[in-house]
């Protein structure tokens, strides 16, 4: 593994590079963290990966070793595309990569793929614990419109997982809680939900901070139709079953905005897919990406693959 400085305008992003037995001929993933996570959360994940592949995982602005800008305006999508433009630039100027993130991270490449920021750069998406913010919205206005039995257990579900937007949402909760314990009991909150035991990153309250001004910045975004957010890009959707945060139900209707999409489902927590289940999730992103680099769809991608057909 090596360390890497890249730079875009005043912005410098920490950058970790796994290298691959196939070395620069080997296809290269870019593994994206979320909210308050460093790109460390991708390590388990990464070395495995890295058995295989060229991989490269970076802190996004705000987060680790990168650039903490202090205004909202700086963490919005648009700024946060022109970083990843930068690490595939530096890291593949000639050939598509493959994306995966994560919460945030997955939220951000979304915004990516959809708003026409990396045409031609990108062979691949695998989207874990993270929607497109035009996508979820417009699954919740379409329930909202017809408000069914099931429709409605579906909202109340989700809106349930999203106790933790009042971090973001009300002025000075965020700063409170993670100066005033959050640090201790993030970490012992994740434990107690998905069994997950994790070291905090020395940056945590920092990155939590900082972070959090990806939600302000981005909140009108989920009033957007989503029509016009789509991609042809393949894209892998990963579903952890147990998580906390993020409802199964949205992830079911994206088959509108993807011309090829795949829906698989991990037994796992929102953080428990990377940490917990790293095996199984490293499995899936592999099998993935071998397919759309010219190999043979397995019976179990088979399976997965979304039409509007199957999705109505």
């Amino acid at each position: 593994m090596k360390s890497l400085r890249i730079k875009n305008d005043a912005v410098e992003l920490a950058v970790r590079e796994y290298s691959a037995p196939g070395g620069p001929s080997a296809p290269t993933l870019i593994l994206v963290h979320g909210y308050p996570d460093e790109q460390g959360v991708w390590q388990p994940v990464a070395r495995l990966l890295a058995e295989r592949f060229r991989v490269v995982t970076y802190d996004v602005r705000g987060a680790g070793g990168s650039t903490r800008p202090r205004r909202t305006a700086d963490y919005a999508m648009e700024r946060l595309t022109a970083d990843l433009r930068a690490v595939l630039d530096a890291v593949s100027p000639d050939r598509p990569v493959h994306l995966v993130g994560h919460d945030w991270g997955s939220v951000q490449l979304w915004g990516a793929l959809t708003g026409g920021g990396v045409e031609g750069r990108v062979a691949s998406f695998t989207s874990v614990s993270g929607p497109c913010i035009e996508h979820f919205g417009q699954w919740a206005r379409d329930r909202l419109r017809r408000p069914a039995p099931r429709d409605a257990a579906q909202l109340a579900g989700q809106f349930a997982r999203s106790w933790y937007l009042l971090l973001g949402a009300v002025p000075g909760v965020s700063w409170v809680f993670w100066r005033c314990g959050g640090t201790r009991l993030f970490p012992a909150a994740v434990r107690l939900l998905e069994g997950v035991r994790r070291r905090p990153a020395p940056t945590l309250r920092a990155d939590a901070l900082h972070g959090v001004r990806l939600y302000r910045a981005n909140a009108a975004r989920f009033l957007r139709p989503a029509r016009d957010r789509v991609t042809d890009v393949p894209v892998q959707v990963v579903v952890p079953t147990r998580d906390a945060f993020v409802s199964p139900h949205p992830s079911a209707s994206l088959a509108p905005y993807a011309a090829r999409l795949w829906r698989r489902e991990i037994r796992a927590g929102h953080w428990g897919a990377l940490l917990r289940n790293p095996d199984v999730l490293a499995g899936q992103v592999t099998e993935f990406v071998r397919y759309v680099e010219g190999g043979a769809e397995s019976p179990d991608l088979r399976a997965a693959r979304l039409t509007a057909e199957r999705t109505a």
